[in-house]
This record gives structure tokens, sequence and C-alpha cells, in this order.
């Protein structure tokens, strides 16, 4: 099921809502239409992100980075779904799920073992946000994607809805203020999913 934001109405999370609380979820079931959103009574929920659904933006975590985000257990630029512990992105998506999340199809026929070999995504995958101005998916499909979140931290004062670097959006509810951190938004869509 597509992702619901607390605080937008039944309209507008059957839709594509922005406003009440953020949210995070998982960018291949939050986003309406995504590929696992199998939900087709119209429906949201939380976007079937089984583990850290709930903590979203806030936390503001500071003052001062980089040591208050390692304090709160985090790196700095750390992007939830793809990030590793080295600090680098993963290039699919084990990081993400168990195997990858998929499997190619098991070779029929005699001398099958059944076995179907895992296929990782490679695009579109991680961890989404929505709310607090931000959208829940860039729009109309067939190809439904969202935004994701990253490690960033404010070099001044920083509104809700505001750069805090260049591409990830503050959309904490709050105003930030220098050497505070969060996760920032997207301000470019993910990936078309692969």
């Amino acid at each position: 099921m597509p992702a619901a934001l607390p605080g937008s109405t039944l309209a507008q999370n059957i839709a594509n809502p922005s406003l009440g609380l953020s949210v995070i979820f998982d960018l291949l079931s939050g986003p309406k239409g995504s590929p696992l959103d199998k939900d087709a009574s119209g429906n949201a929920s939380t976007g079937a992100l089984s583990n850290g659904i709930g903590f979203g933006s806030p936390p503001i975590i500071g003052l001062t980075a980089p040591a208050s985000i390692l304090a709160a257990g985090f790196t700095d630029n750390y992007s939830p779904g793809l990030g590793k512990p080295d600090g680098t992105d993963s290039a699919n998506s084990t990081i993400m799920y168990i195997g990858g999340g998929r499997c190619n199809a098991p070779s029929p026929g005699p001398g099958s073992d059944g076995t179907a070999a895992p296929n990782p995504y490679t695009t579109g995958f991680g961890i989404g946000m929505a709310g607090n101005g931000g959208s829940r998916d860039a729009g109309a499909g067939p190809t439904f994607q969202g935004f994701r979140i990253k490690t960033v931290t404010a070099t001044g004062a920083v509104a809700n809805g505001v750069a805090v670097e260049t591409g990830f959006l503050n959309r904490s509810g709050v105003s930030l203020v220098t050497g505070q951190s969060v996760f920032g938004s997207a301000t470019a869509a993910s990936g078309v999913v692969a």
C-alpha cells in the first residue's frame, strides 16, 4: 500500500500527499503505483517499511557535526537503505533487502532444482520521505518514484522546505541552526526501479 501521511486527509493520502508530519518509507512500496504497491482499493498505510517506520525528520541531530552525527549512530552523507558501514553507497539493493529483494524465476523442466538466483535491484530502491511539504511521489506513472533521504548538515539557518545542502531539503518541520544535521529529502526523484 502507498504511504499515508499523518495530517493529510484521506483524499490527499489516496492522491499524492505532502501535508502533515514527515514519514519515511520503502521507495519500492511507498509511492503510489510503485512496484510493491499491490493495493488496488485506494487505501494507504505505512509504505510497507518493516524496520524503522516512524522515524522520519526530525530527528534533528546536533550540535555540532560531524561529532554529533557519529554520536547519534550515523555518518555524514548517510543514505538509509543505500549506505554501507564504510560510508559508500551499495551498488545494489542487498543493503536494503535480504538477498537483494528479488530473484530470477527458477529454471523449469527436468533436472531443475527449483532454486532461483538472486537478482538485486540496481536503481530506484532505498528509503524515501514525504511530509512537511514534501510529496510522496514524483507524480503520474506508470513509473512512480519517491524522494530518497540523506544525512545533511546546516551551515547556517535553514527553514523548513529550504535546501540544507544542494539537492536536499529540510522537511523536519522546524528551522535548523548552524551545525545541526537532519535527514534531508532529495529534490530529484529516485531513479526508475530496475
